[in-house]
């Protein structure tokens, strides 16, 4: 079976890369510490010269270190190492996912772990959530939300001939304990390594099982924030507060999901997405588009449905302005046909459309389908 290899990366590595008996290197553990969050943006020289020369450092000792060497030089090496009991196999068809901060630092180091495992015949890519760091809770809360739908859409779905395997040896531990939890939902098992070690931990996934009734009485509502609308906080009561996240404005207290409202949702979607169109605000269905999504799959009905709550939501936070669509909803291609008036299509996916009408500050939905039948019938 293949492997699909979700590693968390630190920057441990570019620290064990000091020489100690130097002094004048002294210093470049403070460095270390205080350039640890820096983007591009923000790095200084000297600080990138210090990381950059650790990093080569670091990378021509893994090329030319033993197993031994090598594992104790990287804890996210010592997890792969491990994973395939402890010796790198010369040729496999698994796939490595390396998920690095949004940081020069943890771009260094994803980079040689990539360069190190890509010359041993592996397949390696980087994730890089957008604004993951621990400078402050906002930015790892929009990384972790991120990653959450980066996972959810990525990951190989049960019974695809995949494993799913998070490593989680390395990393900071505040990512750590947020995808061990991601785990137990996406991982077919997790390893740690004991400390000090090259012993393996496995945990398997386990059977766990979401209670859905908040969200199904509420899914339109999960659909609308999970595609970005804020509520004001007493219209969402009995929605646990472990499940939203707070925001303030002008002395108005705003949520929409949290990093927890985000994998429930995810896990629970396909199913509450599937049972018949939602009526989403500032869109009406005529019946042609309603006969037209009667024998949709399930992938079908979700695709569409999650599309259609980021219309909603890009007309509800533009007060119903349909030039804001594209702006708002990547992707969307929304278009005015020519010679027709008022009619429109937007894109679901790569191959399917659907044709509306503009009107009273929303959309009348007209036909779904390929995109040649819904041309050749707006």
């Amino acid at each position: 079976m293949q492997r699909f290899v979700v590693s968390t990366i630190g920057t441990s590595i570019l620290t064990n890369s000091i020489d100690r008996g130097k002094p004048a290197e002294g210093a470049w553990f403070g460095i270390l510490r205080d350039s640890a969050n820096k983007t591009q943006d923000e790095i200084t020289d000297d600080e990138l010269s210090v990381i950059d020369e650790l990093a080569r450092r670091a990378l021509e000792k893994l090329n030319n270190g033993d197993v031994e060497t090598n594992r104790r030089s990287s804890a996210e090496l010592n997890g792969v190492y491990g994973i395939y009991d402890g010796t790198l196999p010369n040729d496999n068809n698994d796939l490595h996912y390396l998920v690095c901060t949004d940081t020069v630092q943890g771009q260094e180091t994803g980079q040689l772990i990539q360069n190190f495992l890509a010359s041993k015949g592996f397949t390696v890519n980087i994730v890089t959530p957008p604004q993951l760091s621990t400078v402050d809770t906002q930015s790892f809360a929009a990384g972790t939300k991120w990653l959450i739908n980066w996972l959810d859409e990525t990951l190989p779905k049960p019974n695809t001939g995949y494993q799913v395997i998070f490593n989680l040896v390395g990393g900071f531990k505040s990512l750590q304990g947020y995808m061990q939890t991601f785990g137990t939902f996406y991982a077919d098992e997790t390893v740690y390594i004991f400390e000090g070690s090259s012993d393996l931990i496995k945990i398997p996934r386990l059977p766990i099982q979401i209670d859905n009734t908040v969200i199904e009485n509420k899914k339109i509502k999960f659909a609308l924030m999970n595609a970005g609308q804020l509520y004001p906080i007493n219209e969402l009561e009995g929605i646990p507060e472990t499940l939203l996240e707070l925001v303030e404005d002008d002395g108005n207290i705003y949520a929409g999901l949290s990093t927890w409202g985000e994998l429930v949702w995810n896990r629970t979607k396909s199913d509450l997405l599937s049972q018949g169109l939602l009526q989403f605000p500032r869109l009406v269905y005529q019946q042609s588009f309603i006969n037209d999504c009667n024998n949709l799959n399930g992938q079908q009905w979700t695709k569409l449905q999650e599309t259609l709550a980021k219309v909603t939501a890009a007309l509800e936070n533009s007060n119903g302005d349909i030039s804001q669509l594209n702006n708002q909803v990547s992707g969307l291609n929304f278009e005015q046909l020519r010679n027709l008036n008022n009619i429109c299509t937007f894109r679901i996916t790569q191959g399917d459309r659907v044709s509306c009408e503009i009107s009273n500050d929303g959309l009348t939905l007209r036909h779904y389908g390929s995109h040649d039948y819904v041309y050749s019938n707006p």
